[in-house]
Parts: C-alpha cells; sequence; structure tokens
C-alpha cells in the first residue's frame, strides 16, 4: 500500500479584478461598481503519482511551478479544487521557517506544542526531547521567546522536531536553505535516516545536488503539471537541461558583441565526436572533442585557452589548459585559431555536463575572456562493451568514473 496518493490533484485560486478607488471618489460619494470579471489561476491541473513507504521522493520545478501548493495540500493546510490526496500516518511538515510555532512561547514549549499537533501524547514528546534539543543545537536558549530566534534556529528546531517525531511521512520544502552549509548536511544524512528507517520522505530544492544524494526518484512540475516522473539523475537532467537553454554548439557572428578584449575575442564553442559532428550526445565510452574558435587581431600576443567542465550539480569535474601544443610561450600572428581538447572516452560519469572556456596570457597574467557554461552534452553509459559500470545496474556515484586498469595476485 502506497504511503502518498495524489489522484487527479488540481487547485484553483481567483482573484478580484477590481480597480482601487482614489481618496476622492470614496470619500465623495461617487463610489459605483468598477469591478471586473474575477479571474482564476490554476495553480495545479491534474496532478497524479505515489510514493511507498520508505521511499525518498523529490518535486522540482522553477518558482511558481506549483511545488508549494502541493506540500500545502498533502499537509492538509488547503484544500484540492478537485481530486484527492490520501496519506496514510501523521505528517510532519517543514515548509516555512516558523510554521506551527507560537512566538511567545519558548523553544521547549513550542517542541511540545508541536508535538501535541501531532497528535503526540505528553510521554512520546519527552522520550525524544532531548534527541531533538541536541541536534538543534539550541540548547542554550531553549528557554527563549522564539520571536527572538534568527530565522536560522527557527530552522534548526522546527528540523529537528519534524525528523525526530515519530511521523509515519516527512514532507521538507526549500527551508533548509536557511541554515549553513553544515547544518544543511546534517539535516540530509537525518533525512536520509529517516528513509532508511521505513518513514517516507518528501522533499523540494533547488539544490539538485542535494536532491540527488537524497532521493531516487523525482517529479518535476512545470506551469502545474506534471512533466516527468522517474528516476532522479534522468529527470535531473532533463530539467538541467531546459534550465539551461543551451545547446551543443554557440556561435557570435558579431566581433563587437563577441566575449573577449585587448585584442582577443572568442568567435565559437562547440562539442563534436570522433567524425567532427556536432552533437550533444555521447555514450560514455565515445571521446568528447571541444572546439574554441577565437580571432587574434592584434600582434604579438601570446595565448593560452583552456576548458572548465562542470557536471549537473555546479561541481567542477575538471579544467584543462593548453600547455603543450608550442603555443604557451609563443607570440601569435594576427589571424583566426581553432583549439581542440579531447576528453577520452570511459572518464566521464553519466549525465549533463556544461563547459566554460576561457582564453589567457600568464605572464604577465592577463585574461582574454572567460565565459561559463556556454555549451553543453549529455553522457549515457549503454550495457554494450566495455565500460566502468560492467554489468552493474543501478546509480554509480562520482564525478568522473575513469576505466582503470586493475590487476589481482
Amino acid at each position: 500500500m502506497h504511503a502518498i496518493t495524489v489522484e487527479n490533484i488540481s487547485k484553483r485560486f481567483m482573484y478580484s479584478g477590481a480597480k482601487p478607488y482614489s481618496a476622492r471618489e470614496f470619500f465623495g460619494g461617487l463610489l459605483r461598481s468598477r469591478s471586473l470579471p474575477a479571474k482564476e489561476n490554476w495553480a495545479l491541473k491534474n496532478i497524479s503519482f505515489t510514493a511507498d513507504d520508505g521511499e525518498a521522493l523529490a518535486i522540482i520545478g522553477n518558482n511558481g511551478a506549483g511545488k508549494s501548493t502541493l506540500l500545502k495540500i498533502l499537509s492538509r493546510i488547503t484544500k484540492p479544487t478537485t481530486g484527492r490526496a490520501a496519506i496514510l500516518g501523521r505528517v510532519g511538515s517543514l515548509l516555512e521557517v516558523g510554521t506551527g510555532f507560537h512566538s511567545e512561547l519558548s523553544g521547549r514549549e513550542n517542541i511540545f506544542l508541536n508535538g501535541a499537533i501531532l497528535g503526540m501524547k505528553r510521554t512520546e514528546i519527552e522520550r525524544r526531547f532531548d534527541e531533538i534539543v541536541e541536534f538543534s543545537e539550541v540548547g542554550e536558549y531553549l528557554e527563549t521567546p522564539v520571536k527572538h530566534y534568527s530565522s536560522g534556529m527557527y530552522m534548526r528546531l522546527a528540523f529537528a522536531i519534524a525528523a525526530h517525531l515519530e511521523t509515519e511521512v516527512l514532507i521538507v520544502d526549500e527551508v533548509l536553505a536557511v541554515g549553513d552549509v553544515g547544518f544543511q548536511k546534517k539535516c540530509l544524512n537525518k533525512m536520509r535516516d529517516v528513509g532508511r528507517a521505513g518513514r517516507t520522505v518528501l522533499f523540494v530544492s533547488h539544490d539538485m545536488q542535494a536532491v540527488s544524494r537524497l532521493c531516487s526518484r523525482v517529479v518535476w512540475i512545470k506551469g502545474g503539471e506534471l512533466i516527468r516522473d522517474g528516476e532522479a539523475r534522468q529527470v535531473i537532467s532533463e530539467y538541467l537541461h531546459e534550465q539551461s537553454k543551451i545547446g551543443a554548439e554557440r556561435r557570435w557572428e558579431n566581433a563587437r558583441s563577441a566575449p573577449g578584449g585587448n585584442g582577443v575575442k572568442l568567435l565559437a564553442v562547440r562539442v563534436v565526436n570522433d567524425s567532427g559532428q556536432t552533437t550533444s550526445a555521447f555514450d560514455a565510452s565515445e571521446s568528447v572533442f571541444v572546439e574554441m574558435e577565437y580571432a587574434v587581431s592584434e600582434a604579438s600576443k601570446t595565448v593560452v585557452p583552456s576548458i572548465r567542465i562542470n557536471n549537473e550539480q555546479g561541481v567542477c569535474v575538471f579544467v584543462s589548459h593548453d600547455w603543450h601544443t608550442g603555443w604557451r610561450d609563443r607570440e601569435r600572428p594576427v589571424r583566426n585559431f581553432t583549439s581542440r581538447a579531447k576528453i577520452p572516452g570511459n572518464l566521464l560519469t553519466e549525465g549533463p555536463h556544461f563547459i566554460g572556456v576561457a582564453a589567457a596570457r600568464h605572464n604577465p597574467p592577463l585574461t582574454y575572456f572567460a565565459e561559463n557554461d556556454v555549451v553543453t552534452f549529455n553522457v549515457a553509459e549503454s550495457s554494450k562493451g566495455a565500460s566502468s559500470r560492467g554489468d552493474l545496474i543501478g546509480i554509480v556515484p562520482g564525478v568522473v568514473r575513469p576505466l582503470l586498469e586493475w590487476e589481482t595476485k
């Protein structure tokens, strides 16, 4: 049986088109009907999905996509216009900083208040009390009214309560962004432990690295509609490709608007395969070639081109400079150049990769241009041929996935 069942959920909001009145009209008794027909906005449209016991499911999408509205429906804060949502067991929700807190009560009193709202007995709350305080790291201010807490302290205590009180479903919105990096990592580890204990986690975040680490499945919502529901890495890849709005080639036709300066301009960047065809799709066993065209318009310039590869989480995979073609300390003539870098097969892991390019002089140091995320390509690993995956099924972690030589004696 599913822990969460969402069937054809839609949510409509109505708002008035009435025009404001001036003070003169109001006090002069000149009021008359100026209202326009009410307008409607469908925040959600026929959303359906399920989540099983112990599953960590992420919901992703742009701001305004309907994610928070969906969580409020699941948390029983608002009702859907059509459809139904069913959750088995108690729900712990962390939707906004301070939600469920009484500002005049102390941290201690709010722990018991939240537990009571969830239907827990006092003895149950007391049994987990010390764990909550220790995890939240606000023990020094436990007797202080929470209205004096910072947003970070609010979030620490709220998450500690939601994660430690024994609910069957834990719903967490983007509020983790309020905390520091160390506490965010602590929260993610706790949510992973919650899932291993057989409790269901529903996680909303714009941090794709956190989503990919925590969740095995992702639901992508766009404009209130469900776009994709599937394996986390694949859905995240498609989402990031749409967000980037870049392809495998970019060219600047107008030299004036092209990046660069001090006599060096970037003209084009593209990703090509071994046959020289521009493409954004590669098997993990294939080599990837990055070509960069640039113009040198002033004599006596030394130019060292470089590329930077970022993965889907924005983590730098590597940076490479052209140190070996004899141009590092050699002055270039006035003409156009094409530099090509080869990324060998069986190096990159699966998923989208984003290429940044730069060109610089190193003695004395001077950067001519540096452009991030200019082009993109995607790596997939097939089941045929030799690869680092072999016959392994499932996600293989890591920024790179080299096919290493092994020896056993």
